[in-house]
């Protein structure tokens, strides 16, 4: 038989969906083509940023909930994330001694002016489970993910005001705090763990004093990797340990690429920049991030750490995930000039927005904060309450796979290491969308859906057509291969 023109013509697709009214990453083979035309045009001779992944963090929490569950449900998460059947998590995070989702404070050298760290152990991430997490997800995974590893703070020794939370760290201890990344880099090679990256310091700016913080201003944390950081870990033989600056909100990002990127010798340590999500829960600040991008267009650009905050997450309960309903820490204490930019939001969308916001503004990687979570958001010394894709009830080993979890797979599962984000436009604003081009030459197309209205999408590339469908209020993954 002969092919048709059109049938020529035809993209091979495969669609998955996850929608409010049920889908959860569903492979979706019939559409609606009769309603409310979007055209979708891709065009894969506009390269942009290589993505270096998707994926979330190791947390002493999660690893404590995991712990807690039987055999058959520690597998069930960590396959659901680290497996390719999963999401396929390709890029995390983990803390440099305790943190917020910590269950107390601790640290790898609590001797007093120990300026050689002799007493230096991470035994700490033994017991707590944080490695054996680390190396179960190992286990699992097929094709490997990269570690970012964030201290909150330095030992409350090294500091100004000899706390955990807030102060700096003293001038005396700027070649002890360099030490300390390299041993803790050779500690967690030799329990089978690479890191692939550190990030200087969690939040420079602080967090309202409310637990582990050290506080950095752009030019004390430039000078520091100018003159401590980079050139011990390159004296060590770990000058392929990328070093990303910042790692706080966007709104701040230029006063700090600006000075991290200020010449020539301080812009040889740092690999890229690091950001957060936290100044808005609708606006992923696409001004800063092209500014940050264009300042140093040949560095990374990730963001390491987003998570639905200041809520108790809602168990078995997919509806609330897709409703305005939830507020975050700026609801309550945003100042009036900033106050709009916290309004009451649906989690799923925000999620959806920031990370296809954020690819089609030259981020290049996407790390929420951490895997696991229990019924009230914790546990955490601080209580500081959270929402994570995987909520667990420990005391009865039960899982709820929320549909963040989706969210994130719909990036994660088919947006390889490696791939190229290329050009991508619809033609519709209530709607957005991006497109990379993986290593395989698959083209992966994400469009979200935020309306209640569903709607038929023609994808075109060089000429090439297909036309789908999409939910209302749903997001969508399409990979396509050109004949």
């Amino acid at each position: 038989m002969f092919e048709t023109v059109a049938q020529k013509n035809a993209l091979k697709i495969e669609v998955f969906e996850t929608s409010a009214s049920g889908n959860a990453l569903t492979k979706i083979n019939e559409f609606s083509t009769d309603i409310n035309l979007v055209k979708v045009k891709i065009n894969p001779d506009e390269k942009f940023q290589t993505i270096t992944g998707f994926g979330g963090a190791f947390t002493e929490s999660s690893a404590y909930l995991l712990n807690r569950l039987s055999k058959k449900n520690q597998k069930k998460i960590m396959q659901a994330y680290f497996s390719k059947a999963g999401a396929n998590y390709s890029l995390t995070r983990t803390h440099i001694n305790s943190c917020d989702f910590s269950l107390k404070h601790y640290a790898y050298d609590m001797v007093d002016g120990d300026k050689n760290l002799d007493n230096f152990s991470i035994e700490e991430d033994k017991k707590n489970n944080l490695i054996p997490m680390i190396l179960q997800a190992k286990s699992i995974s097929k094709d490997g993910f990269k570690i970012i590893a964030s201290p909150w703070t330095a030992p409350p020794w090294m500091k100004d005001n000899k706390a955990w939370i807030g102060g700096k760290l003293l001038p005396d201890y700027n070649d002890t705090w360099a030490l300390y990344f390299s041993k803790y880099i050779d500690a967690y090679k030799k329990e089978g763990v690479d890191i692939w990256g550190v990030t200087v310091e969690n939040e420079p700016h602080g967090n309202g004093n409310n637990w582990e913080s050290m506080l950095f201003s752009p030019k004390e944390m430039t000078d520091f990797v100018q003159n401590y950081l980079g050139p011990k870990l390159e004296n060590d033989g770990k000058a392929n340990v990328k070093i990303l600056g910042y790692d706080q909100n966007r709104a701040g990002l230029k006063e700090w690429v600006d000075e991290m990127f200020r010449d020539e010798k301080s812009s040889k340590y740092f690999a890229g920049t690091a950001i957060h999500w936290y100044e808005s829960t609708y606006d992923y600040f696409p001004d800063a991030l092209r500014y940050a991008h264009n300042k140093a267009p040949d560095k990374y650009l990730i963001q390491t750490e987003g998570c639905v905050d200041s809520e108790i997450p809602k168990w078995n309960d997919d509806a609330w995930y897709w409703k305005k309903e939830a507020t975050d820490w700026g609801w309550d204490w945003a100042s009036e000039q900033d106050k709009h930019l916290h309004p009451k939001y649906a989690p799923v969308n925000r999620y959806a927005t920031d990370i296809i916001g954020c690819l089609n503004n030259w981020v290049d990687g996407w790390i929420d904060w951490n895997m696991i979570l229990d019924k009230q958001g914790g546990p955490n010394w601080f209580k500081n309450w959270c929402v994570a894709p995987i909520i667990v009830d420990d005391k009865n080993d039960e899982v709820y796979l929320t549909p963040l979890y989706y969210t994130m797979a719909h990036f994660s599962k088919f947006m390889r290491p490696g791939a190229v984000k290329i050009g991508c436009k619809i033609d519709n604003n209530d709607l957005m969308a991006t497109a990379v081009k993986n290593l395989d030459g698959k083209i992966v197309l994400v469009v979200f859906n935020p309306t209640e209205q569903s709607q038929s999408l023609e994808i075109d590339i060089n000429n090439q057509t297909k036309m789908i469908s999409i939910d209302g209020k749903a997001l969508l993954t399409a990979v396509i291969k050109i004949k």
